[in-house]
């Protein structure tokens, strides 16, 4: 097996034209060396084939000038169509140095290292495929090649160790898909479309199961739906679109490794890979069964963005999946992760869209009705989250947030918790009160019970020290109960409170937070038919209680007091001997008003009204201007049912109305107080800075 064997065999001449510059020398020595391979080869002179080999190697293939590598290649090529079916033993020595001038510098050589590795591939067949991974390696970086010879020489190599990979037995798919993923995320389009055309051939081998690596090239894939190349994109989707559908017919798949992936893309910048990923999460959820179950946070922290894809295909399918894994009854002890889909739909619920914030309560509900113990866990981690959300923009969004607080607030300690949160919340951001007050309380009596929450806020503002922010507060309250169809239930017992224990009782539960507002104080007495009492805390109003905030106040009652909800106090006018008080209270704040403002007149032409008869024992008169006014002398008190009650005053069902009305004093001297305070304290800071 030495050179001297070789030239021994091989004449001069051959070897000369061998590395001649013209190609019809080199090819015409070829064929002499092919024939002389074929007399080795029947004489059974391995040895000597050897030394001709190793020669064309050494000497030629592996020589620093290009026109001897060019002979060797075609000279290693003709030894082995000369060998034929004995080729296979000599592929070792045969192979290499042709892979090796894949990478020479000079095109040429490249090219006639394709046109080499094609005759030797077309010889020997299946005998090929222990090379397999380094000549595919070789044709990929071919792929990309700059000159378009080589890359037309290189194709059809391809198509030639794909008709032999796809007719072997011997192909190892495992020792493959490394080499595969190694690859899978190059940018070079030439490279990409060879990889894809590989993943699809060896798709369509019925021994080769592609489907069961698909999660080690699957994100190569995605990653190429979003190439620049329109042929590309296409390919990539022409593939995942085949194996989504051997995912639906195969009873095995690993969902888990590939809905990690699905995730990730589903979040790309790229529209059509958007799309593809949620079309493929929405199958695996249908498919996926406990398989999917502890992914399932991923999947909803990837689908809850796409409900606001700018493009609707995306938002429908995200939609539908969304439904679907929703509708899944999973179990904790299978993996089911509360906590972890708490802390997605806590997440999303600060997205910027809308509909992803809606969808993220729509979970926080679902969870809290299938899984409540395990989410009341996590309720310290939401709970803030959830409040905030009270002053998002959109009013769907708050009445949804509503319901979560309302189903959270089933138990006492979270109701109680709910509302002293809720009036922090509207201290210390009066915007939330103010746009959203009503709204938020009067949702919360629809889902929580007006009563419950109306007595559990008394409790809570009757103890504020804050004496501004409770009398706006109550203020708030106050107009709630007086005009919203939510609460006429609430109105309805007020009205009984002189005859009826619930009334009763409920009238006494807001008498003290009420007592922070004189106007709303007012206004309870008159819904709650307590005239008397109305007239005797309007004569309990000192100087400093009618300021311009009162007057504003009081301009709404009187406004009020032409709605329905007074429609009753309206028709007792009809009767002034029997509701002398009424008449009193009224004609108390009339007398409170400046006579040029609108509830002046308001209420002044409402008064007129009043029926000119008397009656026996009221002693009720009119004055030339036709106003009813009270004759200043002895007799009855009425009380506001109607029956004649000396001591009506002081006691009334049960209700000290003596004591209320002390206690009201001692509240709105506080506020005096308080007043009396800051306006010493912004005097003090006013002359301060004119000093400085």
């Amino acid at each position: 097996m030495t050179t001297a064997e070789a030239l021994s065999v091989i004449p001069a001449a051959v070897l000369r034209n061998l590395s001649d510059k013209l190609y019809e020398k080199r090819k015409n020595a070829a064929l002499e060396l092919e024939g002389i391979v074929k007399h080795l080869t029947s004489a059974g002179d391995h040895d000597k084939i050897n030394a001709v080999i190793s020669l064309l190697s050494q000497e030629y293939t592996y020589s620093p000038q290009a026109h001897n590598r060019k002979g060797g290649l075609i000279g290693l090529a003709a030894v082995t169509v000369g060998l034929t079916s004995d080729a296979a033993q000599h592929l070792k020595q045969i192979v290499p140095p042709v892979l090796h001038s894949f990478s020479h510098q000079d095109s040429r050589v490249r090219y006639y290292a394709c046109e080499a590795l094609y005759n030797i591939a077309k010889v020997v067949r299946g005998d090929f495929i222990v090379f397999f991974n380094q000549i595919f390696d070789a044709l990929c970086k071919l792929a990309a090649d700059s000159d378009a010879n080589v890359q037309s020489a290189a194709h059809l190599l391809d198509r030639l160790v794909k008709d032999i990979v796809t007719e072997s037995e011997q192909f190892s798919i495992e020792e493959f898909i490394p080499l595969l993923r190694e690859r899978m995320n190059v940018l070079n389009p030439h490279v990409r479309q060879f990889l894809v055309g590989w993943i699809t051939v060896l798709d369509s081998v019925p021994d080769i199961d592609m489907l069961g690596f698909l999660p080690d090239f699957l994100d190569g894939l995605f990653n190429m739906l979003s190439d620049s190349s329109h042929e590309i994109r296409q390919q990539a989707d022409s593939a995942l679109s085949e194996f989504l559908q051997e995912i639906k017919n195969s009873p095995s798949v690993d969902y888990g490794r590939m809905a990690e992936i699905l995730v990730q893309r589903a979040g790309s910048q790229d529209e059509f890979t958007r799309l593809t990923s949620i079309i493929w999460i929405n199958e695996f959820v249908k498919l996926g069964g406990d398989q999917l179950v502890p992914y399932y946070a991923d999947i909803l922290g990837a689908i809850l963005p796409c409900i606001s894809d700018k493009e609707e295909k995306i938002r429908v399918v995200s939609r539908e999946t969304n439904d679907e894994l929703r509708a899944i009854e999973a179990d904790p002890a299978e993996g089911f992760d509360v906590g972890a889909i708490l802390s997605v739909a806590r997440r999303q619920l600060s997205s910027e869209w809308e509909a992803t914030r809606i969808e993220s309560l729509h979970w926080m509900w679902t969870l809290l009705n299938g899984h409540r113990s395990e989410v009341l866990v996590f309720l310290n981690d939401v709970f803030d989250t959830l409040l905030r959300a009270l002053s998002d923009p959109s009013d769907e969004v708050v009445l949804l947030v509503l319901e979560v607080h309302a189903c959270i607030a089933e138990d006492p300690q979270h109701f109680r918790q709910l509302v002293v949160f809720l009036v922090h919340s509207f201290q210390h951001d009066h915007s939330l009160l103010e746009k959203r007050g009503a709204l938020i309380i009067r949702r919360l009596c629809v889902l929580l019970n007006a009563e419950r929450v109306y007595r559990e806020l008394s409790t809570i503002l009757e103890g504020e020290s804050d004496l501004d922010f409770a009398s706006v507060m109550v203020q708030a309250l106050n107009l709630i109960l007086l005009t919203s169809p939510e609460l006429s239930d609430l109105r309805e017992d007020l009205k009984q409170s002189l005859v009826k224990e619930a009334g009763r009782d409920l009238l006494l539960s807001l008498y003290a937070s009420w007592c922070h507002s004189p106007m709303a104080m007012i206004s309870l007495c008159l819904l709650a038919q307590s005239y008397q009492h109305a007239s005797s805390v309007i004569q309990s109003l000192v100087e400093e209680d009618i300021n311009v905030k009162f007057l504003v106040q009081l301009h709404k009652l009187i406004h009020l007091l032409e709605t329905p909800t007074f429609a009753y106090l309206r028709l007792q006018l009809l009767e002034p001997g029997r509701y002398i008080w009424l008449l009193k209270a009224l004609y108390g704040l009339l007398m409170l008003l400046p006579q040029q403002s609108a509830a002046f007149k308001i209420l002044r032409t409402r008064l007129k009204t009043v029926p000119s008869y008397s009656f026996k024992e009221e002693k009720v008169a009119r004055s030339s201007s036709g106003i009813p006014f009270f004759n200043g002398g002895g007799g009855l008190q009425i009380s506001e049912d109607g029956n004649p009650n000396e001591n009506s005053h002081d006691m009334h069902n049960g209700i000290n109305f003596g004591s209320r009305l002390k206690h009201f004093k001692q509240i709105q001297q506080q506020h005096r107080l308080h007043l009396k305070s800051e306006t010493q304290s912004r005097f003090s800071s006013a002359s301060s800075m004119k000093e400085l």
